[in-house]
């Protein structure tokens, strides 16, 4: 069994993406594709078609609630790294759940990790040891 997020991408249809511009690949090798964001203020970009209505991320390849991939997951924002599928970790998650519900797909439970449970993974399953580690912000003088 996958997965379940490559089944889904519900969730880049229902939130705005919104991050500091230094996590772009302007300001820091490896980061989100500058090419991909508009700003949204001063300090913040957003990805494409995540602030707009409807909203539907640029990087989505996806059918939801068939297929789904992030078409830069390995350079995706911090805030899209911080959304936890529901039950992934053994809690539920609120925007998961709420943006599966948004396309008549069921909430996730904890019966949808079973099948990684003898493969023996670790903490993060779907980054497979290609994550481009968190960007570092520049100290800000006082």
């Amino acid at each position: 069994m996958p997965h379940p997020c490559l089944s889904c991408g519900a969730c880049c249809t229902q939130y705005r993406v919104a991050f500091h511009w230094m996590e772009s690949d302007a300001a820091t090798e490896g980061g989100v594709p500058v090419a991909l964001t508009e700003p949204l203020d001063r300090h913040r970009l957003c990805m494409r078609g995540t602030h707009s209505d409807p909203i539907r991320c640029v990087a989505l390849d996806a059918e939801v609630g068939v297929y789904s991939r992030c078409s830069i997951h390995a350079n995706r924002p911090s805030v899209c790294r911080e959304v936890d599928a529901s039950w992934e970790y053994g809690a539920p998650g609120e925007q998961c759940d709420k943006a599966r519900i948004a396309h008549g797909l069921p909430a996730l439970t904890a019966a949808d990790w079973r099948w990684r449970d003898a493969a023996d993974n670790d903490d993060h399953p779907d980054d497979n040891g290609n994550s481009p580690p968190t960007p570092r912000l520049p100290p800000i003088a006082a």
